[in-house]
């Protein structure tokens, strides 16, 4: 009896049909966290938080005084921590159903609509735009579960580094190309005729606008497909999360160099998080640039990153994705200890520096990202990617920390640069320790030729 053949997906030069699509997701949700998050919404939210403020600068939502300039970063913590309720349930019961696409596409849209809606934040209506946000940062994260729990399903061990590379090289071109575009807009207003205010608004919606448009592309190639365990006979949906969840919790110690390597990446993770946060302001106040050189680092830094991502991304089929992040560990403690250092003087070489950092900027990340993606039961794909994103969120304090603290104590942002460092040191001294072969096997998985 003739044995079938199951037919291989067509595969043009990036992928497979399923692997394109997946790659522009990243292109799409990129452009708010460029043009939104890190450029536009922080600055123009807080003016008009201003502008609703009393006497004393403070406003009082839900009868809570806040200070006006505190708003967004507590609209920033308050979505992180509904972020930590909310995805590890939503995960647990995704992996029970076939509807992870559809959800994708239920939290990318409610995100991208909520950051169009921005377009209407102008007064003084700062709760518009503190509920909007953290709407769009909420839905952000839960579609990016789903999005990152796609990867084990559509490449397999010995490709998985590379696609998740590509994925976040592509993020970082989608979220450059149109933050440059809202720049250049943004310089040139007044030639369109618009003030600085309705300029803003006008990025912050086509940032929402580029998200809807171009998920549709992962939309239409990404394959819904059955899940791994069935709902038990009595259950319903939401009580199996919080029971699956609470199993997987229990369970975490079984499988320990996976805890481990989490461990290191949530260490080193929060040092990169902490330099992209806080690198403005070494610039502007340790190096004395004027805001108007941020912008052009900025953009190099995403458009470097880009090549960076594809680079560590052949490395690690070469080397292994273990070895080439502990490279990127490496220039990035060099990093910390050359900002440290008196040779860093000028914007010039700071500017050097910035593209040192993109080289390693994904890479580090999209590696971590495969990486994990080998450790992860079968099954459990969405629920161990949402602990894998709250975790990643809820240490993002961490490295914050203890800059702030290296300032207070020392007055001195070479110091609180280099104390930062501390987390790539600790991810140098724990990776090595993660037995990566160990981790796959006792997950089920299959080992690829190179960890």
């Amino acid at each position: 009896m003739a044995t079938a053949i199951t037919p291989q997906p067509r595969r043009s030069l990036l992928g497979t049909r399923e692997q394109v699509g997946w790659y522009f997701y990243d292109w799409a949700n990129s452009a708010f966290s460029t043009t939104v998050v890190s450029v536009f919404l922080g600055p123009y939210l807080t003016s008009v938080t201003r502008a609703a403020a009393d006497s004393e600068g403070f406003v009082h939502p839900l009868g809570i005084a806040i200070r006006a300039d505190a708003f967004f970063p507590y609209m920033v913590s308050l979505s992180v921590l509904l972020q930590v309720f909310f995805l590890p349930i939503m995960g647990a019961i995704v992996d029970y159903t076939h509807l992870k696409k559809r959800l994708m596409a239920v939290f990318a849209y409610t995100g991208a609509f909520a950051t169009i809606g921005l377009y209407f934040l102008n007064g003084d209506n700062y709760l518009l735009g503190g509920g909007l946000f953290l709407i769009a940062n909420l839905s952000f994260g839960a579609a990016m579960v789903c999005y990152n729990a796609f990867l084990p399903e559509i490449a397999g061990p010995n490709e998985r580094d590379k696609v998740s590379s590509v994925g976040w090289a592509m993020g970082y071109l989608g979220g450059g190309l149109l933050l440059a575009v809202n720049l250049v807009f943004f310089s040139m207003r007044d030639h369109f005729g618009v003030d600085s205010a309705t300029a803003v608004r006008i990025s912050l919606a086509s940032a929402g606008l580029w998200w809807a448009l171009f998920t549709l592309l992962p939309m239409t190639r990404l394959q819904s497909r059955q899940p791994q365990r069935r709902l038990p006979a009595g259950e319903r949906y939401l009580t199996v999360g919080f029971k699956q969840l609470n199993h997987t919790l229990r369970g975490l110690p079984r499988y320990s160099q996976t805890l481990l390597f989490l461990v290191a990446y949530l260490l080193y993770n929060d040092g990169i998080q902490t330099i992209i946060a806080l690198s403005a302001q070494f610039g502007s106040e340790e190096l004395g640039m004027a805001a108007d050189e941020l912008p052009p680092l900025f953009l190099m830094v995403q458009f470097v990153a880009f090549f960076g991502a594809l680079f560590f991304g052949y490395l690690a089929r070469w080397i292994g994705a273990k070895r080439a992040i502990l490279i990127s560990l490496l220039i990035w403690t060099g990093v910390a200890i050359y900002a440290y250092s008196p040779l860093l003087e000028t914007g010039r070489q700071f500017f050097v520096l910035g593209a040192v950092i993109a080289l390693v900027l994904g890479g580090s990340q999209a590696l971590s990202r495969s990486l994990f993606s080998q450790m992860i039961p079968k099954g459990q794909e969405t629920e161990y990617f949402s602990l894998y994103e709250i975790s990643e969120r809820g240490t993002s304090w961490l490295g914050p920390l203890f800059f702030g603290l290296a300032i207070q104590f020392t007055d001195s942002y070479r110091i609180a640069v280099l104390a930062v460092g501390v987390f790539f040191i600790a991810g140098l001294i724990l990776l090595p320790l993660v037995d990566v072969r160990r981790a796959i096997t006792e997950a089920g998985n299959e080992v690829p030729d190179k960890v």
